[in-house]
């Protein structure tokens, strides 16, 4: 099976265009950051836990018992959640809260449900 490749003959077939996104572009540092948060949503540990805090917010106990894994596993996960600025945590007494950081996170969840659903 030969595979089709596509040649430009110019360097630059459509320098306009080149320079306008060359522009847009964000730094190199920013798309870096980008890519480690989209690294975060690969695991589906985290998106099962994102989305149980989607719907509320829990402690690490509840967290453990509704996925049905340990406590640690659940407290390792939540820390790089947190690391990523994904989920954000509040004390009550004794008791640690946990709930997404944001409505940015809300979005990237809803959306990216709705592209796998479609």
């Amino acid at each position: 099976m030969r595979e089709m490749v596509e040649h430009c003959d110019e360097l630059h077939s459509h320098p306009q265009l080149v320079d306008h996104v060359k522009l847009d572009m964000p730094d190199e540092e920013d798309l870096y950051d980008l890519a480690e948060l989209f690294k975060v949503f690969g695991d589906s540990t985290r998106i099962r836990i994102l989305y149980v805090l989607f719907e509320s917010e829990m402690c690490v106990c509840d967290i453990a018992a509704l996925l049905s894994m340990s406590q640690s596993a659940i407290s390792h996960q939540l820390r790089v959640l947190k690391q990523a600025r994904l989920v954000r945590s509040r004390r009550e007494g004794k008791t640690v809260y946990y709930f997404l950081a944001d409505d940015h996170v809300r979005v990237i969840l809803g959306q990216g449900m709705e592209h796998v659903e479609e």
